[in-house]
C-alpha cells in the first residue's frame, strides 16, 4: 500500500486501540425472536456473566426489545447503576458486528461510524441490527456524531487497530464477494485508510476455523495486546484439520514488522480441543475483550487449556484482571465473548 497522501493525522481522527481508556460495553441481548430460541435459557445465563462482570466495572448498554424481560433477568447480581437499557427490535446478538466503530479526535470527541451489516455475507438476517446504531444514537444514548456509513460492509470483528496508524485484518472476510465485491483489494485499502486515518495495513492470507461463519474475522485467530505484541491461536497438532492453515498464519505473523520496522512479540494461545461430537465448533481463546484494566475471556470447560490460556493474556496484559466466563453457549452459535460485545472510547456513553 502506498502511502502518499493517506498519512494518519492524529490532530484530527484515530481509531483507538481496544485497549485505550473505555466509558463502557454494548450487549445486545438474546430473546425468544433469535436463533438463540432453542437454547435461550443457557445462553442468557450466559450473558448474564457477562454482563456482571462489565457493570461492576464500566457502563453497560444493553440492547432488547425486550427490556422489563431482561430487567428481571439481571436485577438482583448486576450493578444496575451503570446499566442503560435502549429498547429496539434486533434479528440476534452480535454487538461486535452491528455496533458503532469509533473515531476519536485529539480533544476526544467521537465520530460513530455506522457500517453496513450485512449477516456475514448474506448468511442471515440483518434488517433490524442495520438500524441499532442511528437508533441508539437518536435517543441520547452517545455523545459525538453520528456518520452514516451504511454503504460500505465492515464488521467490528473483522479488525484490530493499535491506534497509532495500523490497521490488522483478514483477506478471507475483507476481500469476501459477497460483502464489497464490488471493489478490489487495493480500493478497499484505500477506502479504509481515508476513513479510519491509518497508514499501513496488515493482510494475513491464512488461518481459519472450522464452522466460523464470519469468513475469518481477525478476532477468531490474532489479536493486538499493544502497540507491538499480538496474541495468537496456535495448532500443534499435526493432525489437525487447521494444523497448516495455522502454521502459514503464524509464519506470516513472524514476518510482520511494527511502524518502527522491529518484528512482533508474537504469543500462541492454546488451540480449543473440539467441544463436541458432530460438526467442529469455531472455539478460540482469541475472543478476549479488553476493558479497563480487566480482560474478559472466554474458557471452554478444558481445564488445561483455559489456563493455559489465562497464562498467556497474563504475559500479554501483565497489569490486568484476567476473568474467564464460560463460552460453551455462544459458541453452539459460533461465536464467543468478544462477538457479543462492542466497546465505547472515554466520553461516547452517557
Amino acid at each position: 500500500m502506498k502511502k502518499k497522501d493517506i498519512l494518519p493525522d492524529i490532530n484530527t481522527l484515530y481509531l483507538p486501540a481496544e485497549w485505550s481508556f473505555q466509558s463502557g460495553i454494548q450487549l445486545t441481548w438474546p430473546h425468544a425472536e433469535t436463533d438463540w430460541a432453542h437454547m435461550l435459557k443457557e445462553v442468557q445465563e450466559c450473558f448474564l456473566n457477562i454482563a456482571r462482570e462489565i457493570a461492576e466495572r464500566e457502563i453497560l448498554l444493553i440492547v432488547t426489545p425486550e427490556v422489563n424481560e431482561v430487567k428481571k433477568q439481571i436485577s438482583s447480581t448486576v450493578n444496575m447503576s451503570n446499566v442503560r437499557f435502549l429498547e429496539c427490535k434486533t434479528n440476534d446478538t452480535w454487538a461486535r458486528d452491528h455496533g458503532a466503530i469509533t473515531l476519536l479526535d485529539e480533544e476526544g470527541n467521537a465520530s460513530l461510524l455506522d457500517f453496513k451489516f450485512n449477516g456475514w455475507g448474506l448468511k442471515f438476517a440483518s434488517d433490524k441490527d442495520n438500524l441499532i446504531t442511528r437508533t441508539a444514537f437518536e435517543s441520547g444514548f452517545f455523545h459525538g456524531q453520528y456518520i452514516n456509513r451504511l454503504g460500505f460492509i465492515l464488521e467490528g470483528g473483522s479488525i484490530e487497530s493499535d491506534g497509532m496508524g495500523t490497521l490488522l485484518t483478514t483477506s478471507e472476510c475483507l476481500l469476501s464477494p459477497n460483502r464489497n465485491g464490488q471493489m478490489d483489494k487495493t480500493e478497499i485499502e484505500e477506502y479504509l485508510s481515508s476513513v479510519f486515518h491509518i497508514n499501513r495495513i496488515l493482510w494475513l492470507n491464512h488461518g481459519y476455523l472450522a464452522g466460523d461463519d464470519t469468513d475469518s474475522h481477525i478476532d477468531t485467530l490474532a489479536r493486538l495486546c499493544s502497540p507491538d505484541t499480538i496474541a495468537y491461536v496456535q495448532c500443534t497438532d499435526q493432525n489437525d484439520e487447521h494444523y497448516e492453515a495455522l502454521r502459514l498464519m503464524e509464519d506470516e505473523l513472524k514476518g510482520f514488522c511494527t511502524a518502527n520496522g522491529n518484528p512482533y512479540r508474537l504469543l500462541a494461545l492454546p488451540m480449543v480441543d473440539k467441544i463436541e461430537e458432530g460438526e467442529r465448533l469455531p472455539a478460540t481463546y482469541a475472543n478476549f475483550l479488553i476493558m479497563n484494566k480487566t480482560i474478559l475471556y472466554p474458557t471452554y470447560n478444558q481445564p488445561e487449556n483455559d489456563v493455559c490460556a489465562k497464562s498467556v493474556l497474563e504475559e500479554a496484559f501483565p497489569d490486568y484482571e484476567i476473568v474467564g466466563i464460560d463460552c460453551r453457549a455462544l459458541i453452539r452459535q459460533h461465536g464467543s465473548l468478544h462477538c457479543v460485545t462492542m466497546q465505547y472510547p472515554a466520553g461516547v456513553l452517557k
